[in-house]
């Protein structure tokens, strides 16, 4: 067991918490049995770490509640965490979320959750929060495990892919079916697309509402996904 917060593996897990060291190392931190269960399926587990003596998953390496603390996220210290490495892709598939200057983690694992359930199984991410933040793991739900992610510029995207464009923005029209491939484009929740994104669409499209003035994107977002894959 592992009982000292100065442990050099520990300081170094610990590191993880901050962007910066989750991109020099191309690995990061989970948490909870589900997100590990969903990891090994991936085989992207390096080492999973539990406070458990008679722990879940047999090759874990015990840790005292403290130590736990020190390498995790959550107000209460979970019973399990793992330090994963980050999945590599080069595949885009027909359905494609392209997600500009999402800022809150809610909202973007919201968002990959429902890209993954109808079947936007690529997601573009364009200077957002980072994907591997804790509270977008834990939003998300293990859906980025499913996920073909790319971190790129939507005009890079278009430049290098054949989708047609469908932005989103107040002054939409109501609804434009287009044929497969597409990319839905959604922008950051107080500002919406950049006007250089919206120059770039072949659509522009809206969803008409009642009594408020709009949507917060993730909830757009996932309407226009269903929309979209159950008429198209």
């Amino acid at each position: 067991m592992i009982t000292s917060v100065d442990n050099k593996t520990i300081k170094e897990l610990a590191k993880l918490q901050q962007k910066k060291y989750r991109d020099e190392t191309n690995s990061y931190m989970i948490e909870g049995a589900h997100l590990i269960t969903e990891a090994l399926k991936n085989g992207v587990v390096k080492t999973i770490y539990t406070t458990l003596q008679n722990a879940e998953f047999p090759d874990a390496q015990l840790l005292s509640p403290h130590v736990m603390k020190k390498i995790t996220d959550t107000k209460h210290t979970p019973p399990y965490a793992a330090h994963v490495k980050k999945q590599t892709t080069a595949t885009v598939t027909e359905r494609v979320l392209c997600l500009e200057n999402i800022q809150d983690p809610g909202n973007l694992g919201t968002l990959l959750r429902s890209a993954l359930a109808f079947g936007f199984t690529t997601v573009i991410f364009d200077q957002c929060v980072d994907l591997y933040n804790p509270k977008v793991l834990r939003s998300a739900q293990g859906a980025h495990f499913h996920l073909h992610c790319h971190f790129m510029s939507i005009s890079e995207f278009h430049q290098a892919h054949p989708h047609r464009l469908i932005a989103t923005s107040l002054t939409g029209k109501p609804f434009v079916p287009m044929p497969l491939p597409y990319a839905l484009l959604l922008g950051n929740e107080g500002q919406g697309l950049t006007p250089q994104t919206l120059a770039l669409a072949d659509a522009n499209i809206t969803i008409p509402i009642e009594t408020i003035d709009s949507l917060n994107v993730a909830v757009a977002g996932s309407i226009i996904m269903y929309t979209l894959k159950t008429t198209i």
